[in-house]
């Protein structure tokens, strides 16, 4: 069977097919980060669950639903330009 992609068709690889490479390894770098932390100032695991789950639960919401499936590095990247220089652009069509 052959399949045949339109030349404007943007495919892109992803991870299970719904998050993208980039995120998903900032997704576990950012774990990985808030893990380490947590454990070294608590040393009760129901404190490290529920500041693990504090602190990820929205990164990981964001990378699978949020910005109309845009890459989260991307958006990232906008926001802090955004931020540094807030501007306001006006358009005539």
């Amino acid at each position: 069977m052959k399949f045949i992609f339109p030349q404007n068709y943007n495919f892109k690889n992803k991870l299970f097919g719904f998050i993208d490479y980039s995120t998903a390894i900032l997704n576990i770098l950012w774990y990985v980060f808030v893990f380490a932390v947590l454990d070294l100032f608590f040393s009760d695991l129901t404190l490290i669950l529920s500041g693990f789950i504090i602190l990820c639960l929205p990164l990981f919401l964001f990378s699978l639903f949020g910005f109309n499936h845009e890459n989260i590095i991307h958006v990232s990247t906008y926001m802090l330009t955004f931020i540094k220089k807030q501007k306001v652009y006006f358009y005539d069509k």
